[in-house]
């Protein structure tokens, strides 16, 4: 993977706490992970540098705003081609309802996950948007009745990771107490 940038572990905590709350300032990240303001600062700045914090982004509730029914739509294309698949993204791009669109391997081209103030909306969105285009093969729509976030996007841990951290858990729970450890 040559697109991983190495992170320390002061990095991945800076990710963890900047992902939880992106309002966070840099003089309490910094006491968060333990640095001085502008060692943290630079840090958030290599962060973006490096592609790895691409942007902060306030997360609305697509009800309040009107749009009470999200839907994911499953979508096949054909023929299934470059120029037409960067048109066809384009297209759905431009859509207010649209929030997230996914090109995709599998039966369907597309994922496009989208917001409408209505099952009416939706089903004009469906049929005046998608399934009236020549390129558009097939529409599956699938409603959402509930949606959770995720916690922090951080790299997969490396097997030592897993045993530092256990390790450091357990010291902090006041497990073996007058144990020896080693250093790894």
């Amino acid at each position: 993977m040559a697109d991983q940038v190495e992170l320390s572990p002061v990095d991945l905590e800076i990710l963890r706490v900047l992902q939880n709350d992106a309002r966070t300032s840099n003089k309490e990240l910094a006491a968060a992970v333990g640095l001085a303001p502008s060692t943290c600062l630079d840090r958030v700045a290599r962060l973006r540098e490096t592609g790895v914090i691409t942007g902060q982004h306030a997360q609305v509730d697509a009800a309040k705003l009107g749009r009470p029914l999200e839907a994911f739509l499953f979508v096949q294309v054909r023929p299934h081609r470059r120029p037409l698949v960067e048109q066809f993204v384009q297209h759905l791009l431009a859509l207010p309802e649209i929030r997230a669109v996914y090109h995709l391997t599998g039966p369907d081209d597309f994922l496009a996950h989208v917001a409408t103030t209505s099952a009416a909306e939706l089903q004009r969105l469906v049929l005046d948007e998608l399934t009236s285009r020549d390129e558009v093969a097939r529409v599956h729509t699938n409603l959402v009745f509930q949606h959770w976030q995720g916690g922090p996007l951080l790299p997969p841990a490396t097997p030592q990771h897993h045993a530092r951290t256990e390790r450091d858990d357990f010291s902090r729970s006041g497990g073996g107490a007058g144990i020896r450890r080693r250093n790894r």
